[in-house]
């Protein structure tokens, strides 16, 4: 049996650790982690998955962003991580779908991710035209997903460093 629950400070390490045994090493590299830098993840929808003894199966960090000249509140999904041990469980859905309808649930209108167009589907994710990354992100990858109905609608920009509070939008 998996549990999901909030992140915690001290999960920090151990999250860390999965990622890295996760992704490729420069990782931290890509252009999404100079929007995290010095911010941190969206408390309460960032999670962590254990086991029955209490080993962390997956993770899930939310971060926010915002986008464009009006500076329109929006959380960047990632990254998502299962440990090789429970991947083809369904996990890393659960996370994505537990964490995003918490996302709904505390007010927060639209989330963003870089990813991988055909797996994101699935959890209503569509490519973004007119919402940039920094580069070198692939314009292809920038996907988002409306939290409340029509909230990417007109939404044109780059996407930007969080400043203030972690308040949804």
């Amino acid at each position: 049996m998996i549990e999901l629950k909030a992140e915690q400070p001290e999960d920090r390490w151990e999250v860390e650790a999965l990622y890295d045994l996760c992704f490729a090493p420069g990782r931290e590299a890509l252009s999404s982690y100079r929007l995290r830098e010095d911010v941190p993840p969206v408390s309460g929808l960032s999670q962590v998955a254990r086991d029955a003894d209490g080993i962390l199966a997956g993770a899930i960090r939310f971060w926010p962003v915002r986008i464009g000249e009006c500076e329109a509140p929006a959380l960047l999904l990632g990254p998502v991580a299962v440990h090789p041990t429970h991947q083809g469980e369904g996990l890393g859905g659960a996370l994505i779908r537990d964490s995003l309808a918490k996302a709904a649930e505390s007010g927060w209108s639209r989330a963003l991710l870089v990813g991988d167009a055909p797996y994101y589907r699935r959890f209503g994710f569509s490519r973004l035209t007119g919402v940039d990354m920094p580069p070198p992100t692939n314009p292809e990858r920038v996907l988002g997903l409306d939290l409340v109905p029509e909230s990417w609608a007109d939404l044109r920009g780059q996407v930007l460093r969080w400043s203030g509070s972690q308040t949804p939008g």
